[in-house]
Protein backbone atom coordinates (compact mmCIF):
# COMPACT_ATOMS: atom_id res chain seq x y z
CA UNK A 1 0.00 0.00 0.00
CA UNK A 2 0.93 3.43 -0.20
CA UNK A 3 1.53 6.18 -0.57
CA UNK A 4 -1.08 9.76 -2.65
CA UNK A 5 -4.23 10.33 -1.13
CA UNK A 6 -6.90 9.51 -3.92
CA UNK A 7 -8.48 12.58 -3.65
CA UNK A 8 -7.65 16.01 -1.83
CA UNK A 9 -10.51 18.29 -1.01
CA UNK A 10 -11.61 21.26 0.87
CA UNK A 11 -14.60 21.28 2.67
CA UNK A 12 -17.53 23.77 2.01
CA UNK A 13 -17.42 26.64 5.20
CA UNK A 14 -21.17 25.84 6.58
CA UNK A 15 -20.95 22.58 8.95
CA UNK A 16 -23.30 19.96 7.45
CA UNK A 17 -25.53 18.31 10.32
CA UNK A 18 -27.51 15.64 9.06
CA UNK A 19 -29.62 12.53 10.25
CA UNK A 20 -32.03 9.65 9.39
CA UNK A 21 -32.40 8.55 5.89
CA UNK A 22 -35.37 6.53 4.91
CA UNK A 23 -35.07 3.49 2.88
CA UNK A 24 -34.36 5.25 -0.86
CA UNK A 25 -34.94 9.03 0.07
CA UNK A 26 -33.85 11.71 1.47
CA UNK A 27 -35.46 13.58 4.27
CA UNK A 28 -35.05 16.48 6.38
CA UNK A 29 -31.90 16.75 8.24
CA UNK A 30 -32.52 17.66 12.31
CA UNK A 31 -30.30 20.74 12.73
CA UNK A 32 -30.12 22.50 9.39
CA UNK A 33 -33.28 21.81 7.38
CA UNK A 34 -31.57 20.56 5.04
CA UNK A 35 -31.66 16.86 2.95
CA UNK A 36 -29.42 13.87 3.99
CA UNK A 37 -27.05 13.37 1.12
CA UNK A 38 -28.26 9.69 -0.46
CA UNK A 39 -26.37 7.82 -3.01
CA UNK A 40 -24.15 10.61 -3.47
CA UNK A 41 -20.30 10.68 -5.26
CA UNK A 42 -17.10 9.76 -3.33
CA UNK A 43 -16.23 13.11 -3.47
CA UNK A 44 -19.11 15.00 -2.28
CA UNK A 45 -18.95 11.89 0.62
CA UNK A 46 -15.58 13.36 1.79
CA UNK A 47 -16.26 16.80 1.93
CA UNK A 48 -19.36 16.01 4.34
CA UNK A 49 -16.83 13.51 6.45
CA UNK A 50 -14.51 16.47 6.25
CA UNK A 51 -16.57 18.61 8.41
CA UNK A 52 -16.73 16.34 11.37
CA UNK A 53 -12.75 16.92 13.15
CA UNK A 54 -11.25 14.41 15.22
CA UNK A 55 -9.67 15.29 18.88
CA UNK A 56 -5.63 15.50 18.16
CA UNK A 57 -3.41 15.55 21.10
CA UNK A 58 0.52 14.36 21.16
CA UNK A 59 2.92 12.95 23.29
CA UNK A 60 7.02 12.49 23.86
CA UNK A 61 8.25 8.74 22.56
CA UNK A 62 11.75 7.73 22.61
CA UNK A 63 13.31 7.89 18.99
CA UNK A 64 12.82 3.80 18.71
CA UNK A 65 9.12 3.92 19.97
CA UNK A 66 8.41 6.47 16.93
CA UNK A 67 8.30 4.41 13.74
CA UNK A 68 5.27 5.12 11.72
CA UNK A 69 4.11 7.90 14.05
CA UNK A 70 2.90 10.85 13.43
CA UNK A 71 4.97 14.56 14.19
CA UNK A 72 3.14 16.68 16.21
CA UNK A 73 5.26 20.07 15.84
CA UNK A 74 7.60 20.87 12.90
CA UNK A 75 10.99 19.38 13.22
CA UNK A 76 13.76 22.21 12.87
CA UNK A 77 17.53 20.74 12.68
CA UNK A 78 19.43 21.63 15.65
CA UNK A 79 22.79 21.06 13.93
CA UNK A 80 24.47 21.69 10.40
CA UNK A 81 24.95 18.28 8.39
CA UNK A 82 27.65 17.58 8.32
CA UNK A 83 28.76 19.53 11.35
CA UNK A 84 32.34 19.94 9.60
CA UNK A 85 33.85 19.70 6.24
CA UNK A 86 35.00 15.99 5.37
CA UNK A 87 36.19 13.20 3.38
CA UNK A 88 34.07 11.26 1.48
CA UNK A 89 36.62 8.74 0.95
CA UNK A 90 39.81 7.02 2.36
CA UNK A 91 42.67 9.28 0.33
CA UNK A 92 44.84 11.76 0.63
CA UNK A 93 44.22 15.58 2.07
CA UNK A 94 46.53 17.73 -0.61
CA UNK A 95 46.46 21.17 -2.09
CA UNK A 96 44.66 21.42 -5.32
CA UNK A 97 47.12 23.20 -6.74
CA UNK A 98 50.32 20.69 -6.25
CA UNK A 99 48.73 17.78 -7.91
CA UNK A 100 47.18 19.69 -11.69
CA UNK A 101 50.10 18.29 -13.16
CA UNK A 102 50.29 14.61 -12.13
CA UNK A 103 50.12 11.95 -14.77
CA UNK A 104 50.54 8.51 -14.69
CA UNK A 105 53.45 8.50 -16.41
CA UNK A 106 55.32 11.81 -14.74
CA UNK A 107 53.59 11.32 -10.56
CA UNK A 108 53.80 14.66 -8.55
CA UNK A 109 55.43 13.56 -5.17
CA UNK A 110 54.32 14.85 -2.18
CA UNK A 111 55.16 14.79 1.38
CA UNK A 112 53.77 12.78 3.91
CA UNK A 113 53.39 14.55 7.00
CA UNK A 114 50.20 12.23 8.75
CA UNK A 115 47.27 10.83 9.06
CA UNK A 116 43.49 12.26 10.08
CA UNK A 117 41.08 9.92 11.36
CA UNK A 118 37.40 9.85 11.55
CA UNK A 119 37.26 10.75 15.16
CA UNK A 120 40.13 13.67 14.97
CA UNK A 121 40.24 15.79 17.74
CA UNK A 122 44.23 16.85 17.62
CA UNK A 123 45.09 20.61 19.19
CA UNK A 124 46.20 22.15 16.99
CA UNK A 125 44.07 20.92 14.26
CA UNK A 126 46.63 19.20 11.40
CA UNK A 127 47.40 21.31 9.19
CA UNK A 128 48.67 20.93 4.88
CA UNK A 129 50.98 23.00 3.02
CA UNK A 130 52.35 23.21 -0.22
CA UNK A 131 54.21 19.93 -1.18
CA UNK A 132 52.21 17.82 1.61
CA UNK A 133 49.68 15.17 2.25
CA UNK A 134 48.09 14.04 4.48
CA UNK A 135 46.54 10.52 4.52
CA UNK A 136 42.59 10.71 5.41
CA UNK A 137 40.14 8.61 6.23
CA UNK A 138 36.69 8.75 5.35
CA UNK A 139 34.35 11.08 7.53
CA UNK A 140 37.56 12.75 8.63
CA UNK A 141 37.59 16.47 9.28
CA UNK A 142 39.33 18.22 6.01
CA UNK A 143 42.47 19.59 7.57
CA UNK A 144 43.47 22.98 7.13
CA UNK A 145 44.58 23.93 4.17
CA UNK A 146 43.77 20.65 2.22
CA UNK A 147 41.37 21.64 -0.66
CA UNK A 148 40.91 18.21 -2.19
CA UNK A 149 41.19 14.39 -1.71
CA UNK A 150 42.97 12.22 -4.10
CA UNK A 151 41.59 8.36 -3.87
CA UNK A 152 44.23 5.98 -2.78
CA UNK A 153 43.97 3.49 -5.72
CA UNK A 154 45.44 6.90 -7.64
CA UNK A 155 48.84 6.78 -5.36
CA UNK A 156 51.74 4.88 -4.55
CA UNK A 157 53.80 5.14 -1.91
CA UNK A 158 57.48 5.02 -1.23
CA UNK A 159 59.01 2.31 0.39
CA UNK A 160 60.25 4.63 3.71
CA UNK A 161 56.32 5.63 3.45
CA UNK A 162 58.09 9.32 3.94
CA UNK A 163 56.74 10.24 0.41
CA UNK A 164 53.07 9.47 -1.97
CA UNK A 165 53.39 9.53 -5.54
CA UNK A 166 49.98 10.77 -7.54
CA UNK A 167 49.12 9.39 -10.91
CA UNK A 168 45.81 11.82 -11.28
CA UNK A 169 44.84 15.55 -10.49
CA UNK A 170 42.78 15.61 -7.39
CA UNK A 171 38.69 16.71 -7.68
CA UNK A 172 37.29 18.80 -5.35
CA UNK A 173 33.82 16.42 -5.15
CA UNK A 174 35.16 14.03 -2.65
CA UNK A 175 34.91 16.36 0.20
CA UNK A 176 31.02 16.49 2.22
CA UNK A 177 31.02 20.26 3.02
CA UNK A 178 29.88 21.58 5.88
CA UNK A 179 25.42 22.03 6.45
CA UNK A 180 25.74 20.24 2.69
CA UNK A 181 22.61 18.30 3.69
CA UNK A 182 21.12 20.61 6.28
CA UNK A 183 21.69 23.92 7.79
CA UNK A 184 21.33 24.57 11.82
CA UNK A 185 17.78 26.46 12.09
CA UNK A 186 16.28 24.57 8.78
CA UNK A 187 12.30 23.03 9.07
CA UNK A 188 13.10 19.30 8.05
CA UNK A 189 9.96 18.08 8.75
CA UNK A 190 6.46 19.81 8.71
CA UNK A 191 4.02 18.95 11.76
CA UNK A 192 2.17 15.66 10.07
CA UNK A 193 4.82 14.21 8.69
CA UNK A 194 4.71 10.10 8.83
CA UNK A 195 8.25 9.14 10.52
CA UNK A 196 9.30 6.14 8.14
CA UNK A 197 12.43 4.56 8.68
CA UNK A 198 14.48 6.39 6.69
CA UNK A 199 12.99 9.70 8.28
CA UNK A 200 14.10 8.45 11.98
CA UNK A 201 17.58 8.05 10.88
CA UNK A 202 17.74 11.58 9.64
CA UNK A 203 16.41 12.33 13.29
CA UNK A 204 19.07 10.30 14.65
CA UNK A 205 21.83 12.61 12.47
CA UNK A 206 20.62 15.19 14.30
CA UNK A 207 21.15 13.81 17.67
CA UNK A 208 16.86 13.73 18.96
CA UNK A 209 16.48 10.95 21.38
CA UNK A 210 12.82 12.05 21.67
CA UNK A 211 10.08 13.38 19.26
CA UNK A 212 6.95 15.01 19.85
CA UNK A 213 4.12 12.82 18.05
CA UNK A 214 0.49 12.70 17.43
CA UNK A 215 -1.14 10.22 19.87
CA UNK A 216 -2.63 7.38 18.47
CA UNK A 217 -6.10 7.26 17.65
CA UNK A 218 -7.79 5.10 19.40
CA UNK A 219 -10.45 3.47 16.83
CA UNK A 220 -13.27 0.70 18.08
CA UNK A 221 -13.75 -2.07 15.88
CA UNK A 222 -17.26 -3.61 15.93
CA UNK A 223 -18.36 -6.23 13.56
CA UNK A 224 -22.37 -7.46 13.29
CA UNK A 225 -24.46 -10.59 12.24
CA UNK A 226 -26.09 -14.05 13.56
CA UNK A 227 -23.85 -15.66 11.10
CA UNK A 228 -20.41 -14.35 12.02
CA UNK A 229 -17.93 -16.15 14.85
CA UNK A 230 -14.83 -15.72 16.34
CA UNK A 231 -11.68 -17.46 15.11
CA UNK A 232 -11.05 -20.95 16.60
CA UNK A 233 -14.70 -22.01 16.99
CA UNK A 234 -16.10 -24.88 14.76
CA UNK A 235 -18.38 -23.75 12.00
CA UNK A 236 -21.82 -24.95 12.08
CA UNK A 237 -24.05 -24.92 9.02
CA UNK A 238 -25.02 -21.13 8.34
CA UNK A 239 -21.82 -19.65 9.87
CA UNK A 240 -18.97 -18.03 8.63
CA UNK A 241 -15.58 -16.56 10.85
CA UNK A 242 -15.62 -13.43 11.09
CA UNK A 243 -13.04 -11.70 9.08
CA UNK A 244 -13.77 -8.02 9.02
CA UNK A 245 -12.15 -6.71 12.14
CA UNK A 246 -8.60 -8.47 11.90
CA UNK A 247 -8.10 -6.82 8.19
CA UNK A 248 -9.39 -3.76 9.42
CA UNK A 249 -7.49 -3.29 12.42
CA UNK A 250 -4.52 -3.98 9.88
CA UNK A 251 -5.32 -0.80 8.29
CA UNK A 252 -5.82 1.00 11.48
CA UNK A 253 -2.20 0.12 12.36
CA UNK A 254 -1.23 1.21 8.36
CA UNK A 255 -2.24 4.41 9.00
CA UNK A 256 -0.70 4.41 12.38
CA UNK A 257 -3.02 4.70 15.00
CA UNK A 258 -4.58 1.65 17.66
CA UNK A 259 -7.56 -0.42 17.18
CA UNK A 260 -9.62 -2.19 19.30
CA UNK A 261 -11.54 -5.09 18.25
CA UNK A 262 -14.48 -5.28 20.04
CA UNK A 263 -16.70 -8.56 20.71
CA UNK A 264 -19.49 -9.98 17.84
CA UNK A 265 -22.37 -8.09 17.97
CA UNK A 266 -25.75 -10.07 16.95
CA UNK A 267 -28.30 -8.44 15.17
CA UNK A 268 -30.51 -6.92 17.34
CA UNK A 269 -31.21 -2.99 18.61
CA UNK A 270 -30.09 -3.28 22.27
CA UNK A 271 -26.98 -5.75 21.56
CA UNK A 272 -25.85 -3.45 19.43
CA UNK A 273 -26.67 0.07 21.28
CA UNK A 274 -24.67 -1.49 24.36
CA UNK A 275 -21.86 -2.32 22.07
CA UNK A 276 -21.94 1.16 20.39
CA UNK A 277 -22.09 2.85 24.19
CA UNK A 278 -19.46 0.93 25.13
CA UNK A 279 -17.04 1.93 22.47
CA UNK A 280 -18.17 5.19 22.69
CA UNK A 281 -16.95 5.46 26.15
CA UNK A 282 -13.27 5.68 24.90
CA UNK A 283 -12.84 5.36 20.90
CA UNK A 284 -12.27 8.65 19.11
CA UNK A 285 -13.80 6.70 16.17
CA UNK A 286 -16.31 3.83 16.07
CA UNK A 287 -15.78 1.58 12.87
CA UNK A 288 -18.76 -1.05 12.30
CA UNK A 289 -19.25 -4.03 9.78
CA UNK A 290 -22.32 -5.11 8.31
CA UNK A 291 -25.80 -3.64 8.68
CA UNK A 292 -25.89 -0.42 6.65
CA UNK A 293 -28.09 -1.50 3.73
CA UNK A 294 -31.29 -2.10 2.92
CA UNK A 295 -32.26 -5.41 4.99
CA UNK A 296 -34.76 -5.98 7.69
CA UNK A 297 -31.50 -6.94 9.75
CA UNK A 298 -29.51 -4.10 8.80
CA UNK A 299 -29.39 -2.92 12.79
CA UNK A 300 -26.99 -0.75 12.27
CA UNK A 301 -28.43 1.59 9.80
CA UNK A 302 -31.50 1.71 11.74
CA UNK A 303 -29.77 2.80 15.28
CA UNK A 304 -28.37 5.38 13.11
CA UNK A 305 -31.20 6.78 11.77
CA UNK A 306 -33.52 6.83 15.05
CA UNK A 307 -30.92 7.28 18.27
CA UNK A 308 -27.32 9.25 16.39
CA UNK A 309 -26.59 11.34 13.63
CA UNK A 310 -25.90 10.57 10.17
CA UNK A 311 -24.10 12.54 7.69
CA UNK A 312 -24.58 10.66 4.50
CA UNK A 313 -25.62 7.13 3.87
CA UNK A 314 -24.45 5.11 0.13
CA UNK A 315 -22.34 5.94 -2.14
CA UNK A 316 -21.49 5.94 -5.73
CA UNK A 317 -18.93 3.63 -5.16
CA UNK A 318 -18.72 -0.38 -6.52
CA UNK A 319 -18.27 -2.37 -4.14
CA UNK A 320 -19.20 -0.72 -1.14
CA UNK A 321 -22.14 1.34 -2.00
CA UNK A 322 -24.12 1.50 1.13
CA UNK A 323 -21.20 3.00 4.12
CA UNK A 324 -22.76 5.05 6.32
CA UNK A 325 -21.18 7.80 8.28
CA UNK A 326 -22.18 10.02 10.82
CA UNK A 327 -21.93 10.22 15.05
CA UNK A 328 -22.72 8.21 17.66
CA UNK A 329 -22.93 10.16 21.33
CA UNK A 330 -20.32 12.54 19.49
CA UNK A 331 -18.07 10.13 18.12
CA UNK A 332 -17.56 9.96 15.14
CA UNK A 333 -18.96 6.76 13.14
CA UNK A 334 -18.16 4.92 9.56
CA UNK A 335 -20.37 1.90 9.08
CA UNK A 336 -18.74 -0.01 6.54
CA UNK A 337 -20.00 -2.79 4.35
CA UNK A 338 -20.51 -6.64 5.40
CA UNK A 339 -18.72 -7.91 2.82
CA UNK A 340 -14.78 -8.46 3.19
CA UNK A 341 -13.88 -6.58 -0.24
CA UNK A 342 -16.58 -3.83 0.26
CA UNK A 343 -15.11 -3.33 3.35
CA UNK A 344 -11.66 -2.63 2.47
CA UNK A 345 -12.65 -1.15 -0.52
CA UNK A 346 -14.82 1.75 1.47
CA UNK A 347 -11.83 2.17 3.95
CA UNK A 348 -9.14 2.80 1.53
CA UNK A 349 -11.57 5.21 -0.50
CA UNK A 350 -13.52 7.24 2.22
CA UNK A 351 -12.46 6.00 6.31
CA UNK A 352 -8.25 6.30 5.47
CA UNK A 353 -8.39 9.72 3.27
CA UNK A 354 -10.89 11.18 6.14
CA UNK A 355 -8.19 9.81 9.10
CA UNK A 356 -5.68 11.39 7.25
CA UNK A 357 -6.81 14.90 6.15
CA UNK A 358 -7.78 15.08 9.93
CA UNK A 359 -4.79 14.65 11.57
CA UNK A 360 -3.00 16.50 8.75
CA UNK A 361 -0.42 13.75 8.40
CA UNK A 362 1.62 13.16 5.14
CA UNK A 363 1.55 9.71 4.81
CA UNK A 364 0.97 6.81 4.40
CA UNK A 365 -0.19 7.61 0.77
CA UNK A 366 -1.84 5.51 -1.73
CA UNK A 367 0.11 4.66 -4.89
CA UNK A 368 -1.75 5.09 -7.83
CA UNK A 369 -0.09 3.82 -11.48
CA UNK A 370 -1.39 3.79 -14.84
CA UNK A 371 -2.44 0.40 -16.15
CA UNK A 372 -3.48 -0.37 -19.71
CA UNK A 373 -6.08 -3.23 -19.33
CA UNK A 374 -6.02 -6.33 -20.96
CA UNK A 375 -9.28 -7.52 -20.23
CA UNK A 376 -12.75 -5.88 -20.63
CA UNK A 377 -13.60 -4.20 -17.02
CA UNK A 378 -17.44 -3.81 -16.28
CA UNK A 379 -17.71 -0.10 -14.62
CA UNK A 380 -20.76 2.02 -13.36
CA UNK A 381 -22.53 4.48 -15.04
CA UNK A 382 -22.54 7.00 -12.54
CA UNK A 383 -20.06 5.61 -9.55
CA UNK A 384 -16.38 5.22 -9.27
CA UNK A 385 -15.09 1.21 -9.93
CA UNK A 386 -12.95 -0.73 -8.20
CA UNK A 387 -12.23 -3.79 -9.47
CA UNK A 388 -9.55 -6.72 -9.06
CA UNK A 389 -6.38 -7.04 -10.99
CA UNK A 390 -3.14 -8.38 -11.22
CA UNK A 391 -0.17 -6.22 -12.84
CA UNK A 392 2.43 -7.03 -15.61
CA UNK A 393 5.27 -5.33 -15.86
CA UNK A 394 6.01 -4.51 -19.88
CA UNK A 395 8.73 -2.68 -21.69
CA UNK A 396 5.21 -0.27 -22.86
CA UNK A 397 3.90 -0.21 -19.10
CA UNK A 398 1.84 -1.86 -16.23
CA UNK A 399 -0.39 -4.33 -17.97
CA UNK A 400 -4.05 -4.75 -16.11
CA UNK A 401 -5.61 -8.59 -16.32
CA UNK A 402 -8.91 -9.77 -14.41
CA UNK A 403 -7.92 -12.97 -13.19
CA UNK A 404 -10.70 -13.89 -10.41
CA UNK A 405 -14.52 -13.32 -10.31
CA UNK A 406 -15.40 -10.14 -8.79
CA UNK A 407 -17.85 -10.59 -6.58
CA UNK A 408 -17.75 -8.78 -3.10
CA UNK A 409 -17.19 -11.44 -0.77
CA UNK A 410 -14.38 -12.51 -2.49
CA UNK A 411 -11.39 -11.94 -0.38
CA UNK A 412 -9.12 -14.36 -1.74
CA UNK A 413 -9.32 -12.18 -4.87
CA UNK A 414 -8.40 -9.37 -2.95
CA UNK A 415 -5.65 -11.14 -1.16
CA UNK A 416 -4.18 -11.99 -4.49
CA UNK A 417 -4.78 -8.90 -6.49
CA UNK A 418 -2.11 -6.30 -7.26
CA UNK A 419 -4.26 -3.88 -8.11
CA UNK A 420 -7.61 -2.36 -7.99
CA UNK A 421 -8.95 -0.47 -11.06
CA UNK A 422 -9.95 3.42 -10.21
CA UNK A 423 -12.80 3.91 -13.65
CA UNK A 424 -14.13 7.54 -13.20
CA UNK A 425 -18.11 7.43 -13.83
CA UNK A 426 -18.76 6.76 -17.77
CA UNK A 427 -15.55 4.91 -17.93
CA UNK A 428 -15.80 2.11 -21.18
CA UNK A 429 -13.47 0.11 -19.11
CA UNK A 430 -12.71 -1.50 -22.30
CA UNK A 431 -9.55 -3.65 -23.04
CA UNK A 432 -6.86 -1.42 -24.26
CA UNK A 433 -7.81 1.71 -22.35
CA UNK A 434 -5.47 3.01 -19.92
CA UNK A 435 -6.56 3.90 -16.54
CA UNK A 436 -5.44 4.81 -13.23
CA UNK A 437 -5.11 1.90 -10.82
CA UNK A 438 -4.57 1.75 -6.61
CA UNK A 439 -1.90 -0.76 -5.78
CA UNK A 440 -2.49 -2.97 -2.98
Amino acid sequence: MNHNSMTTHHPPSHEISLRTISNNRAVVGRNMGEQTPYFISVDEALEIAYQTPLPITSEVVELAQADNRLLASDLISPIDDPPFDNSAMDGWAVQYQDTTSAREEAPVKLEIIGTVQAAETSTPPPVVGAGQAMRIMTGAPMPEGADSIIQIEHTTVSKDEKQVALHFPSKPNFIRRCGENLVAGQIVFPSGTLLTPERLGLCATMGFGELKVQSKLKIAIISTGDEIIPLGQELKPGQIYESNSHGLAALVKWLGHEPTIHPNVADNLNSLRKALDQAAKSADIIITSGGVSMGEFDFVRKIMEEEGDVHFWRVKLRPGSPPLFGTWKDIPLWGLPGNPVSSHVVFRVLTAPWIRRQSKASGPREVKVRVRLADPVKAMADGLTLRRIDLEFTPEGLIGRVTTHQGSSNLHGLATAAALTLLPPGSSGAAGEWIDALLL
